[in-house]
């Protein structure tokens, strides 16, 4: 870990996403935060050059968490240092078994927003992920992970019913209302898992405030999302998945593969409709369980796939994210979590990729 100095970033410091925003010339990281006045007297400082962006923001993450349930400390300070490393300064920890208070005593690892630990139908998710419960004890459940967590609480909203052989709602419509009141008593706001079309109707008009994944969007429900301000983070790189999962299940459970197939094939269309029709759109991986992390590059770039303008793509990974989870951006006295650039990623997202220096509370971390 590098010691904590002042910095001088010389070059192209956007005001805003849009490629009309104003531009500064420079700013300045003294004593972990920014200033774009210049310090007065003699400062000893450290020179870096490039386009400027608040420290990207992965608005769906698990960190502490693999395919088989929860990891220790040292895979998960891996995880959070392979996203740091890929510009990931800001992580909204979408859900995760294992402990990870730990992290915020290190100053080197990214900031992180929890929902605590999934909340699922018993025998309704991955195993060893969620607390596996009936409807009845949701409210009580729901209560203990808003507490527990940093202002969001995550459900399941559906999963492959066995006996169906299909994707399938988790919750019955009066219980998941009653949750999702009593996490906003608690000042929590509330996600939900959901790839399919049948459990988004009675979330959004319960009032639920984000959806993840929200491949089951539609033309009757798009306009509904809009209406609530029900933001969606879509896990582009996560849904690109589906075949190889349908493939594995097809056997056993051939309507839920040919659905799996459905969704995917219209993902691109689904995600660029519920941006033109003004539902808040961010970019989150999936990372953790069986998705590698250090994804957010590419989760932008699949954004822009879908027909998402790239100064729009990015800005659901810098500004607008930031924005939304309350957290600065480039502001004078904002702690300094910055990424540079050699070239303007508004132009051209796969910039993103290839940070030239990782600025993490004040302290050039790559």
């Amino acid at each position: 870990m590098s010691e904590r100095g002042n910095l001088h970033i010389r070059g192209r410091v956007p005001t805003g996403p849009d490629p009309d925003a104003d531009i500064r010339d420079e700013l300045w990281v003294v004593d972990g935060r920014i200033t774009f006045e210049r310090p007065r007297g003699p400062l000893e400082t450290t020179t870096v050059e490039g386009w400027v962006l608040p420290g990207l923001v992965d608005a769906h993450c698990h960190v502490g968490l693999d395919a088989h349930g929860a990891v220790d400390e040292a895979t998960s300070e891996k995880q959070a240092l392979t996203d740091r490393d890929a510009g990931a300064l800001l992580i909204r920890d979408a859900g995760s078994p294992a402990d990870t208070r730990w992290i915020d005593d290190r100053e080197d690892l990214p900031r992180i927003i929890r929902a605590g630990r999934h909340i699922a139908r018993t025998r309704r998710y991955i195993r060893n992920y969620a607390h596996e419960i009936e409807p009845g004890d949701l409210v009580a459940y729901v209560r203990r992970e808003a507490r527990r967590g940093d202002g969001w609480v995550k459900l399941v909203g559906d999963w492959i019913d066995r006996e169906r052989g299909d994707l399938a709602p988790c919750w019955p419509r009066a219980e998941v209302a009653a949750a999702i009141a009593a996490a906003h008593e608690e000042g929590a706001r509330v996600t939900a898992h959901c790839f399919a079309e049948d459990s988004l109707r009675d979330l959004v008009e319960a009032g639920i405030d984000c959806v993840e994944h929200a491949t089951g969007l539609t033309g009757e429900t798009i306009p509904l999302f809009a209406e609530r301000g029900v933001a969606i983070v879509p896990t582009l790189v996560n849904i690109a998945t589906f075949p190889r999962l349908a493939a594995g299940g097809e056997a056993k459970f051939p309507r839920w593969a040919d659905h799996l197939r459905r969704l995917h094939e219209r993902r691109y269309d689904t995600v660029r409709a519920a941006y033109d029709a003004g539902i808040p759109v961010f970019a989150g991986t999936d990372a953790g369980g069986s998705l590698a992390h250090g994804l957010v590059a590419g989760e932008v770039a699949e954004l822009v796939a879908a027909g998402i303008p790239a100064p729009a793509a990015v800005s659901a990974a810098t500004w607008a994210a930031r924005a939304w989870l309350g957290r600065p951006g480039l502001e004078e006295g904002a702690p300094a979590d910055l990424v540079v650039y050699g070239e303007d990623p508004r132009a051209d997202v796969r910039v993103l990729a290839a940070p030239r220096r990782v600025v993490l509370r004040g302290r050039v971390v790559r």
